[in-house]
């Protein structure tokens, strides 16, 4: 029997970990049908305190966090569950995304990444390519992973290693990104396609 604990509060109902941490408190007891005050009883902390816990009004310590998960018959580490995926949502409001620049990038061509994960979570990579001037030929590119286009506004031909697509608004093309691509002809200005590309060791050049 553990002796009866009641902490100081430490979190507040804008702290995220907090929240989830109450949730999953709640969510778990609620599971095993069991009432505030025997599982007051089984970990020794108290039901003002547990209410707290559960409403996200303070931030347990690890040692609460401990019992807490002893008593409710699950692994520590599920109270953190969602956390962290809550965490990594990326948010880019329009117009807002970074400017992709470097070595092929050009006057009318303009080309703006929807946000992306970072760390090993880093997966996918949206872009949203703009073209407005027809006068230069288009390099082919190459990069891991595979890519998805998808047409916004006007007309163009794209090439796909020895093939190429006329693509208009709401057309769709798939491809592995190692077969060298790019578009060939700029046929109806100005072009907005969506460049995603998954799994790729860098962003890709549409």
């Amino acid at each position: 029997m553990y002796p009866v604990v009641d902490e100081p509060g430490g979190g507040s109902l804008s702290d995220p970990l907090t929240q989830v941490i109450g949730h999953r408190v709640h969510e778990a007891r609620r599971r095993l049908r069991l009432p505030i005050r025997e599982l007051a009883e089984q970990t020794g902390i108290s039901k003002g305190m547990l209410s707290k816990i559960e409403n996200a009004q303070v931030s347990p310590s690890l040692a609460t966090l401990a019992r807490l998960a002893v008593g409710l018959q699950v692994p520590v580490t599920s109270l953190f569950r969602g956390f962290e995926e809550e965490h990594d949502a990326v948010f880019t409001r329009a117009g807002e995304g970074p400017t992709m620049v470097g070595q092929g990038r050009r006057t009318g061509h303009h080309y703006e990444q929807l946000g992306t994960l970072r760390g090993s979570r880093r997966r996918m990579v949206p872009v949203l390519v703009t073209l407005s001037e027809r006068a230069e030929v288009f390099p082919l590119f190459q990069h891991a992973g595979v890519e998805m286009l998808y047409m916004l506004d006007g007309v163009m031909v794209y090439q796909y290693g020895a093939a190429s697509y006329r693509m208009g608004v709401g057309d769709t093309l798939q491809f592995d990104g190692d077969i060298p691509h790019g578009p060939l002809e700029l046929v109806e200005l100005p072009i907005r396609f969506l460049s995603i590309t998954v799994d790729g060791e860098r962003p890709a050049e549409p």
